[in-house]
């Protein structure tokens, strides 16, 4: 039992999609030189619509990398996408980063930062325009990024919250 369980985890992990989106150097003075930490963002999804992000911190960089993409997996959300876009417009925030996001027609492709395209593309996002507002810290920008995933409403959520059906809100 405990082999199947390995395998079906095995297989869980190979869906998955990590990205690494920055790495920080961070230097402690002590009386024999520097000491150097390590912390990492790292970005997961299946491309389907599922997307998490995570932050790991380490003494060495493939450490930091490895905890952040099993933070990553706990903090999984759903995407709701209409084709291969998002349903609605939306600006997400945090901290003082905005992040606005369009949905845009087939075709347009990811317009978008760095740090914005990287979650973009793992949760399975191909169209969309997007712009970054205000401040452009990697860490602000991408926790921005995924207050406004985390905020898209399908139209099937939207009409099932008004008590009616989805051909009544067309």
């Amino acid at each position: 039992m405990a082999i199947g369980s390995q395998m079906g985890r095995q297989q869980e992990d190979q869906e998955f999609e990590d990205k690494v989106i920055h790495i920080n150097r961070c230097a402690k003075v002590v009386k024999g030189g520097r000491r150097f930490s390590f912390a990492a963002i790292v970005v997961v999804g299946d491309k389907k619509g599922q997307v998490g992000v995570g932050l790991g911190k380490a003494g060495e960089v493939p450490e930091a990398i490895k905890k952040a993409g099993k933070q990553a997996k706990k903090n999984l959300v759903k995407v709701p996408m209409t084709g291969s876009t998002i349903p609605h417009e939306i600006l997400g925030h945090w901290g003082a980063s905005r992040v606005l996001m369009k949905p845009a027609p087939e075709g347009t492709g990811i317009i978008a930062s760095s740090s914005v395209r990287a979650i973009l593309e793992v949760a399975g996002i191909k169209n969309i325009l997007t712009k970054s507002i205000r401040r452009d810290n990697p860490h602000n920008v991408v926790r921005a990024t995924f207050d406004a995933l985390k905020g898209l409403r399908s139209f099937q959520d939207i009409a099932r919250a008004r008590g009616k059906e989805l051909s009544d809100l067309q």
